[in-house]
């Protein structure tokens, strides 16, 4: 039932709308007018002014044909950079960039798959539950826009969010919770050839902390990184300042927690043992989420993917998306694999069967 040529062309024209993070305006206004279009509701919240963007999220309402729970589905509309003026290549089946920007499959091909949905629904007249699609802004940037989202206007009983990589079939039921760290190192400065005496290396200081900490993976739930510094201004100087960012992920929350504190304690440890001091700062980015294979949701999707004879397979993943928000805020949700590969790199791809598997599942979901 799914249209293919209609659902490639739709996802090649979305590629090809520019929407950074913080500048979805274009692809906004292209999804409401093509939405409303086919019958739906569509709202956008105040989100934009909150964080200083051009666009907020999103919301669409299509009535359903049958009884039945309401269904969430949802879809970023913001891409990572390089992410402009992208010219996809559509060879032997498979769509790429050209090689100089991303492809934005992540998460456009969540978005056409959604598109081609309502249309087919409204062209066959199918007998399908209540739909409410959601389309955020500023995924990449830490879930910012799902955590402006207006919890009265998601309604639905459990929801889908189409922003997994690989082939479809791939069910996301848990996700970790992420602490965001952020510290400024301060030592003092002197002339590092005339009176190093006089001054504290906050480089050294830093350098003391960070070379005790535990990096990398730490257990199958959790996982560390230092993955910016930035200090010094010249080698004449002893450097006054060093910032560091980093972060702690893992599925299980006290773990998480107490790795952070793990990692402000050997900062300040390391920087007082050398007479500087540390300033740390610590935010949660976002919450963890556990399903059980039995929850509707779950079971929905898979016995969904199994009767379009794809095999179902249940991941936890070591990344946040608009999903752990979405549970956050009562509503069981999972992650769908959605076809994109190599994402967030200019390699980055998608088999066109890939895409109308997607806009399949969706689609079964949703009528049976």
């Amino acid at each position: 039932m799914v249209n293919r040529e209609r659902c490639l062309e739709t996802f090649l024209e979305l590629v090809r709308i520019d929407s950074p993070s913080y500048r979805e305006r274009e692809v906004a206004d292209y999804l409401r007018n093509v939405l409303e279009g086919l019958g739906c509701r569509v709202f956008e919240d105040r989100a934009a002014e909150q964080v200083n963007g051009q666009a907020g999220n999103l919301y669409v309402f299509r009535a359903g044909t049958r009884e039945g729970p309401t269904i969430l589905f949802c879809a970023h509309m913001d891409t990572v950079e390089p992410g402009c003026r992208v010219k996809p290549q559509v060879r032997n089946g498979t769509v790429y960039s050209d090689g100089k920007t991303i492809l934005a499959a992540d998460d456009k091909a969540g978005i056409a798959a959604l598109l081609e949905v309502v249309r087919v629904l409204g062209e066959r007249g199918l007998p399908a539950l209540p739909l409410e699609l959601l389309f955020t802004v500023a995924e990449e940037q830490g879930l910012v826009g799902a955590k402006c989202l207006d919890a009265g206007l998601v309604t639905a009983e459990f929801g889908y969010v189409l922003d997994s990589d690989g082939p479809p079939g791939k069910i996301v039921i848990e996700a970790p919770s992420q602490d965001r760290i952020t510290a400024v190192v301060r030592g003092r400065a002197a002339h590092a050839g005339i009176d190093p005496e006089g001054g504290i290396n906050a480089i050294q200081a830093a350098a003391r902390g960070i070379a005790s900490m535990r990096l990398g993976r730490i257990d199958p739930e959790t996982t560390a990184n230092i993955g910016v510094i930035r200090g010094g201004h010249a080698t004449n100087i002893v450097p006054e300042v060093v910032n560091i960012e980093g972060e702690t992920r893992s599925l299980d929350d006290e773990k998480r927690a107490a790795l952070t504190a793990e990692i402000c304690r050997l900062l300040t440890e390391g920087a007082e043992s050398v007479g500087g001091r540390a300033e740390i700062e610590v935010e949660l980015v976002y919450p963890s989420f556990r399903l059980r294979p039995e929850d509707p949701v779950v079971q929905i999707a898979r016995r969904a993917a199994s009767r379009l004879g794809l095999e179902p397979r249940l991941e936890q993943t070591g990344g946040g998306s608009d999903a752990n928000i979405l549970n956050e805020l009562g509503v069981p949700t999972v992650n769908l694999s959605c076809g994109m590969q190599k994402v967030h790199t200019t390699e980055e791809f998608i088999v066109i069967e890939d895409l109308i598997k997607s806009a399949e599942l969706v689609l079964e979901i949703i009528t049976t």
